[in-house]
């Protein structure tokens, strides 16, 4: 390695490597990390060749294919019955669980509350379970762990048996995002990273129709067998059951290119060497080693907090609406099975918008943020429409519509949880970003579940305007965040530029501390992805 690269600190940065001195004396050295184009990590089934090997494109497509087929199908089906086991509360709430279980004031909205505190409170313990031991088998008992929970929600008969039900749940669901955004980032590159999250998180609404249409035949069954039925109950008997039975299948499919039994010897050593384009390190699921230094520079990186508050900002009208969309739109005139059946033309909505962004952020890079940003005006407008019409018979439709078009807003958490793998390198920094990123999305559920309070309905104003704020700061902090992006981009560019540093020279070097797990601070070559 020639022409070693002098680069200052950029702006809210610290010290990266010092590229001078010592490489000059030891080229094969930065910072006492070795960087040989000849090193290896021995990681589960044997060594990982250097990224330089000679693996052709057809293999690499022909992997990347195989990934596709096992991966992406189970983790839309695995992601859609969480977010439905999740939400489904809200449509049981119109078929009588609260009155059923006695409960009154705001005990309704505790049982979102309490989901919530435990997710957050276990969401970091589970996160570095993840990193230290086999993903894809700890992922598989969380799941079977809460399908058994849901399935005791069926028999719950009062407050205190559902809000320690739904406290379990939120212990087992608390893994499944963070999980699925480290196994994203293990199999696929940095450009495919947007598209290959986006399809499993399109069963938030793609699974949402099929989980309806079911959801509605039983909610059926209470209109012709009478009250007595208690549908709700059978909803939970379903979801559990189903959940249960996916969570013995992930046992065999689901995990990271070390662990799959699907993959052969030579494919695991393909899948770990197409990767190191990333500049973010190899799949190293079950490495134990925890790195203060890591941990101190996500205190100073502006894009840690940008990322905590940007979910915690999106995850107040999410935690409103999952808990009482229902609510409000039964309290607009509709029936508790026409809203079920009205919540399909907009799930089919998402999923067409999902569709597109993936198809497009796969073929042109840097466009991410740009549909995070443009997500999250319509539900300004929604939101306002929502709050400010009154619950008569010729609004209804029109409130209808000021829901409908909050579809968009889940663009802007979901994307942002792809920025993680994009943007954060280093093992240590990527688990406290990702840790920190979800604390704010239970935070923002949290506050969403109890800003709309009992003493506001039938029409929640307090509650609805509240939202409408939350996508105001959103979409002016969404602005700042890709700006500071593009400054570090371009500040790096300018100064490789100065040093006389070719594309192929930054790409090969990045690599290689990508492949030492130095952090996106620490690596002058790192570049971000918008």
């Amino acid at each position: 390695m020639a022409d070693m690269l002098e680069i200052t600190t950029l702006p809210g940065e610290e010290k990266p490597l010092d590229m001078s001195t010592d490489s000059a004396k030891d080229p094969e050295k930065i910072n006492g990390v070795e960087v040989s184009e000849k090193s290896s990590i021995n990681i589960a089934a044997g060594e990982v060749h250097d990224i330089a090997s000679g693996y052709t494109d057809e293999q690499y497509r022909n992997l990347k294919r195989k990934a596709d087929r096992y991966l992406l199908p189970l983790m839309w089906l695995c992601y859609g019955i969480q977010q439905t086991d999740k939400t489904s509360i809200g449509t049981q709430a119109t078929f009588g669980l609260a009155k059923d279980t006695g409960l009154v004031g705001q005990q309704y909205s505790w049982l979102t509350t309490i989901f919530y505190i435990t997710y957050m409170c276990f969401e970091f313990p589970s996160n570095v379970i993840l990193q230290r031991y086999l993903m894809g088998r700890t992922l598989s008992c969380y799941m079977i762990c809460w399908g058994i929970v849901v399935l005791c929600i069926g028999f719950a008969q009062d407050f205190t048996q559902l809000i320690t039900l739904r406290a379990l749940q939120g212990l087992f669901e608390c893994c499944i995002s963070p999980g699925f955004i480290l196994v994203i980032g293990s199999w696929y590159t940095t450009r495919e990273h947007a598209s290959r999250s986006l399809v499993f998180q399109s069963a938030n609404a793609g699974f949402g129709v099929i989980a309806n249409l079911i959801l509605y035949g039983i909610g059926s069954a209470q209109y012709s067998r009478g009250p007595e039925f208690q549908a709700w109950r059978y909803m939970s008997y379903f979801l559990g059951s189903m959940t249960i039975l996916t969570g013995f299948l992930c046992l065999f499919l689901l995990g990271t290119p070390s662990e799959v039994r699907w993959l052969s010897p030579e494919e695991r050593k393909i899948a770990n060497a197409r990767i190191m384009a990333n500049n973010t390190g190899h799949d190293r699921t079950g490495i134990k080693d925890w790195k203060w230094k890591q941990a101190r520079e996500c205190l100073i990186d502006p894009c840690f907090w940008f990322a905590g508050v940007n979910a915690f900002l999106s995850s107040v009208p999410n935690g409103g609406l999952t808990t009482f969309s229902a609510i409000i739109n039964t309290n607009a005139g509709f029936t508790n099975l026409e809203v079920i059946l009205l919540d399909i033309p907009r799930n089919i909505t998402s999923v067409l918008w999902f569709i597109l962004i993936g198809v497009i952020t796969s073929r042109r890079k840097n466009l991410r943020m740009y549909f995070m940003i443009v997500s999250v005006l319509p539900p300004i407008a929604g939101f306002m429409m929502m709050a400010t019409l009154p619950n008569e018979p010729q609004y209804k439709w029109i409130k209808w519509a000021g829901y409908f078009i909050t579809v968009p807003y889940v663009v802007s958490l979901f994307l942002a949880w792809t920025l993680i793998p994009s943007n954060i390198a280093g093992r240590t920094k990527r688990t406290l970003t990702s840790s920190f990123t979800f604390v704010g999305y239970c935070v923002g559920n949290m506050v969403g579940s109890q800003i709309f309070t009992a003493k506001d309905a039938p029409r929640y104003i307090p509650g609805t305007a509240g939202c409408a704020v939350c996508f105001v700061l959103e979409f002016i902090l969404l602005i700042v965040w890709r700006l500071v992006l593009v400054m570090r981009n371009r500040r790096r560019e300018t100064q490789l530029r100065e040093q006389g540093i070719t594309e192929e020279q930054r790409v090969e070097r990045g690599k290689q501390l990508g492949e030492q797990d130095c952090t996106d601070f620490e690596n002058p070559y790192f570049r971000y992805t918008m």
